[in-house]
């Protein structure tokens, strides 16, 4: 089984490594004996995140999430980075690929099936619904440093 490797690491940041999107297919996700999710691993412990849980997932040519799910507080973002399939949400189904983004608000019942000829990949960020204001939007600041390398 893969692990998830540090890369470095500071007060600051935190840096780590699943490996390639092409060997996500080597992590095994262990929820409890009966519930193991292959192809997926969370990043949030590894980075020490405060504010949102990130998970890489691949699907197998075929492969689904196999159950639809809620949350409570959490709202999804799901950014596809390769392959296609069907997404479901509240029972309406459509098509994702490649650049496709799904946002997806607690409560609403979702899951994810792969219907193209090869793996499907994707980025799940996890975060508190109703977090993020309109000062969040300009919380970053420019600073008027050279950038060394």
């Amino acid at each position: 089984m893969k692990q998830i490797e540090k890369i470095s690491e500071g007060a600051a940041y935190s840096a780590v490594s699943a490996g390639k999107f092409a060997e996500l297919s080597e992590h095994l996700l262990v929820l409890a004996p009966e519930v193991q999710i292959p192809g997926k691993v969370f990043m949030g412990s590894a980075l020490k995140a405060t504010g949102a849980e990130i998970s890489l997932q691949s699907f197998p040519v075929g492969g689904e999430t196999g159950f639809l799910h809620t949350h409570q507080t959490h709202e999804e973002l799901y950014i596809f980075v390769k392959g296609c399939g069907k997404f479901q949400v509240d029972g309406e189904i459509f098509a994702i690929g490649e650049g496709s983004v799904v946002r997806v608000a607690p409560s609403a019942k979702r899951s994810v099936r792969n219907t193209g000829d090869e793996p499907l990949v994707m980025v799940c960020v996890q975060y508190k619904a109703e977090s993020f204001s309109a000062e969040d939007a300009t919380d970053g600041v420019i600073l008027n440093e050279p950038v060394s390398w």
